[in-house]
């Protein structure tokens, strides 16, 4: 049975003044109006998302990653002219702890990892695959967000996996063994769509050892990372002292 993929995107509506209630009434009805006609097969499907200028210049001057990115990437369809955008500032030391600290509590791998193995008792093994993809994909985002506060959307755990190794030589050991990683990184998409796509009890039990090492080097490189902010800040401190004197 064929599958095609619709590319998304979103539409975000800048306010003010609006409460949550009134925003949610008046975007029923633009979305109404907006699929009246659509094919929903083929038509990319589009959230409508509304969020409050102050809210969103606050998260802007904090350099927040989504909030930047969708400044300077984001296409203007209509401005009232009414407000600007803020500008991003630098971070001191504490305000960058805070973010990567932020980041790294509201990683949501534990809890794929968890529903993974719940799902081994149940000898659900293709499920459980896709679940330990999930999982590895969410160590590597709490990687990249602890340690740069940025990340872009991406499935692919080859670029994943590439793009954090340079922050511990030991994110290189944990799929040293290729059949192993090519089949977790096919589970994101034949785990739930290919009829065929087989995953056997010996691969999960090889599998589920390796996602729990990527857990433990995560968290580990993460709050060491995070601590290491306190002896940035201190150093910068005597460094300020010293150059006054």
């Amino acid at each position: 049975m064929p599958t095609v993929k619709i590319s998304d995107y979103d539409i975000l509506l800048i306010t003010s003044g609006i409460n949550n209630k009134r925003a949610e009434t008046i975007l029923d009805n633009v979305e109404g109006i907006f699929f009246t006609g659509k094919d929903f097969d083929r038509d990319a499907p589009v959230p409508f998302i509304n969020d409050d200028i102050k809210n969103f210049n606050k998260f802007i001057g904090e350099s927040r990653y989504f909030y930047t990115q969708v400044k300077e990437e984001g296409i203007i369809l209509y401005n009232s002219g009414k407000y600007k955008l803020s500008r991003r500032r630098k971070l001191n030391f504490d305000e960058i702890k805070e973010q990567a600290q932020e980041y790294f509590d509201k990683k949501n791998a534990n809890d794929f990892l968890d529903t993974a193995k719940y799902n081994y008792d149940k000898g659900k093994y293709k499920l459980v695959s896709f679940l330990l993809h999930q999982a590895c994909e969410n160590y590597y985002y709490a990687i990249r967000l602890t340690f740069t506060l940025r990340n872009n959307k991406q499935h692919n755990l080859s670029k994943l996996s590439s793009s954090v190794k340079r922050y511990s030589d030991e994110l290189e050991t944990v799929f040293h063994k290729k059949r192993l990683f090519t089949l977790l990184k096919a589970a994101y998409v034949d785990a739930r769509y290919n009829p065929h796509f087989v995953v056997t009890k010996e691969d999960i039990d090889k599998l589920i050892p390796k996602v729990e090492s990527l857990r433990e080097i995560t968290e580990r490189i993460c709050e060491e990372w995070i601590y290491s902010y306190d002896e940035k800040k201190l150093i910068l401190y005597f460094l300020i002292i010293t150059l006054s004197i």
